[in-house]
């Protein structure tokens, strides 16, 4: 050290603090092996990777959800620290699924005493509906999500994020390697906020890859894992394909609306969310573009095959992806330079500078109950049990410019269409028409729509009219009995609390 300036440093108060040059390699010592420079990322076991990030009691960990219910990282990664012995950590996976029932067994033991998540589904969420967990779980939408990572309410300890290929400074991406899930969306956004970030990979590709999703300076160690995910099973659940004749009727009337909507002209925009019905729409949407002569300018949201068919086909310009519903999804996102991947702060958070999702004109979204304020509910049953996800739906409802939601009148002998929904996750006032199998109800703040719709001849009536033909086939259900506790705490998209769910009666 040279010690002229030791003494200068010494000698001046207000250069305190401050640390003379001590050989080029003193703070980057890796710098001094060729070898270890490369592979400084590297390590063999999760466990390795823990240790190394300093995971302690009562953190908080992350995950995405690409692969859906063919997600293999998120239970492996619990099961590791479970045996490792931590306590009190708080679950924030972007959304959680039928696959993660062995979380509940976590739960029990305390590993995990908290969890902020999009939705759950199967007996993870019916077992915290039940009564599971003592501090009730916030159900928050993907834009949300980003917007209590920035206000600082949901802080990333550490981020585990499963990717079918990277490069040895992890560089990675859904499109390369074995098990594609095509848009890293969620994974984006963890990464950017994170504290440390561990990556998981089925294989190493050569340096650099590219196109990164996530790029090698928000990486800190990659663990390479025999397999992250099933990326067969992606498209399954409510993500599914369906041949359901009742289901197509539906995408097609949702297809009669938006033709006749007033929104159907060159350079639309639209998402269909992912709902059966409304993933199948955009297949009878293809004959009445060519008909008008119309190109949209593009899709957006969880872009399944249909969508990438009519990309393909020139008749949707762009494709801005933030989850691949299938592999034709993954695939084209790898193909097609028009195909772009998106974070969810890009695609839907209110915080965000600019969202994709404030561009949109029509939106199709799914629905478990609807009641006569137009108030959605895509979380709870008829029975009460946590069994859906917020998703996206209240970011896009409140944005584009119509709100389609599409939704059987009647589900198992249950009316859709109730006096008051069990849980409010989207608020009605956001959401322009209601498609049934029974008729198109449109919401009375939107007169030019309806206007629209019976001058081409649909099936319109009133969400009252709806809710009677729905009684007179179900009677009225017996009320749900719940109990006292709440068990989950719905986020509107801005933060605050649209409503609770308490548990259910035994």
């Amino acid at each position: 050290m040279n010690t002229l300036v030791t003494k200068y440093l010494q000698e001046d108060p207000a250069l305190k603090g401050l640390e003379g040059f001590d050989g080029f390699a003193k703070h980057t010592p890796y710098l001094k092996d060729a070898q270890e420079k490369l592979s400084r990322k590297i390590v063999d076991s999760i466990e390795e990777a823990v240790r190394r990030v300093g995971l302690k009691d009562g953190m908080t960990i992350s995950f995405h959800h690409a692969f859906r219910e063919g997600d293999k990282t998120i239970n492996n990664v619990v099961d590791v620290l479970a045996k490792m012995g931590f306590k009190n950590l708080t679950l924030a996976s972007s959304s959680l699924l039928s696959c993660n029932a062995p979380l509940i067994e976590h739960i029990k033991n305390g590993v995990i005493t908290r969890i902020y998540t999009s939705g759950m589904r199967g007996k993870l969420a019916e077992a915290i509906s039940n009564g599971l967990m003592e501090h009730p779980v916030n159900i928050h939408s993907h834009g949300g999500r980003v917007k209590l990572i920035q206000s600082g309410e949901l802080h990333l300890d550490v981020a585990f994020l499963g990717v079918s290929a990277c490069d040895e400074f992890g560089n990675a991406n859904g499109v390369g390697g074995k098990s594609r899930c095509g848009s890293l969306g969620y994974a984006k956004v963890d990464a950017q906020f994170a504290d440390k970030v561990v990556m998981l990979t089925e294989e190493f590709v050569t340096f650099p890859n590219t196109p990164a999703s996530i790029s090698q300076d928000q990486v800190d160690y990659i663990v390479k894992v025999e397999q992250v995910g099933d990326p067969s099973k992606i498209s399954v659940g409510a993500a599914r394909v369906t041949s359901n004749p009742r289901e197509l009727l539906i995408a097609r009337l949702a297809a009669d609306v938006i033709e006749h909507s007033g929104y159907f002209k060159q350079g639309f925009s639209l998402q269909t969310g992912s709902g059966a019905s409304s993933t199948a729409a955009t297949r009878f949407l293809e004959n009445r573009m060519r008909k008008a002569g119309i190109v949209a300018s593009f899709a957006l949201g969880g872009i399944t095959g249909g969508i990438v068919d009519l990309h393909r086909k020139g008749l949707i310009e762009k494709l801005v992806d933030t989850q691949s519903f299938d592999v034709d999804a993954a695939e084209s996102l790898r193909t097609s330079p028009n195909h772009i991947e998106v974070s969810t702060n890009e695609y839907a958070n209110p915080g965000s500078k600019g969202t994709y999702c404030d561009r949109l004109d029509v939106v199709i979204l799914s629905a478990l109950e609807v009641d006569l304020d137009f108030n959605v509910n895509v979380i709870t049953g008829s029975d009460g049990v946590m069994r859906g996800a917020s998703g996206g739906h209240s970011d896009v409802a409140a944005a584009a410019n119509l709100s389609i939601v599409v939704g059987p009148l009647i589900r198992s002998r249950m009316p859709t269409v109730v006096k008051k929904v069990t849980t409010v996750v989207t608020p009605g006032e956001c959401i322009g028409v209601l498609v049934t199998d029974h008729g198109i109800a449109v919401n009375p703040n939107r007169p030019d729509v309806a206007e629209r719709l019976k001058a081409a001849g649909l099936p319109v009536m009133t969400i009252q009219e709806l809710h009677d033909r729905a009684m007179s086939i179900t009677g009225e259900p017996a009320p749900i009995e719940f109990l006292d506790k709440v068990v989950g705490i719905v986020r509107y998209r801005d933060g605050t609390v649209i409503d609770i769910v308490r548990q259910v009666k035994p």
